[in-house]
Formats: structure tokens, C-alpha cells, sequence
């Protein structure tokens, strides 16, 4: 059961990152290049990585205890 309530806030992480980042291509092209820059999908990028590691801390009592 803790395993299951693990992978669903990592899950859940990962969807809304994603969907953060695909949300401004709805932008205009002229305003891309400031969203889609190498330094934003640069931290982008660690966001991703360590934003499970703080969800699932935060989340930890839910996680182990229902």
C-alpha cells in the first residue's frame, strides 16, 4: 500500500510538471524563446528530479499512515 501511494504523488508530480511545461506553447512564438530558454528548461530539468524527492517528504504521513 505504501508503495502505491508513492508512486501516485510521483506520478502526480510529474504530470503537473509537465503540464507546466507545456502550457505556454499556447503563447505567441515571440514569447517561446523567453519561456523555452536553455536556463528554464535547465532548471526545468532539476525541478523534475528533486520535486518527487519534496513531494514525497511532504506527503510522507499520507503516505505511510492512509
Amino acid at each position: 500500500m505504501i508503495a502505491a501511494r508513492l508512486f501516485f504523488v510521483v506520478v502526480v508530480t510529474w504530470t503537473a510538471l509537465i503540464v507546466s511545461f507545456l502550457a505556454p506553447s499556447a503563447l505567441p512564438a515571440s514569447w517561446q524563446y523567453y519561456v523555452y530558454s536553455p536556463a528554464s528548461v535547465g532548471l526545468w530539468l532539476l525541478v523534475v528530479l528533486f520535486a518527487p524527492l519534496i513531494a514525497v517528504t511532504v506527503k510522507w504521513p499520507w503516505i505511510k499512515h492512509g
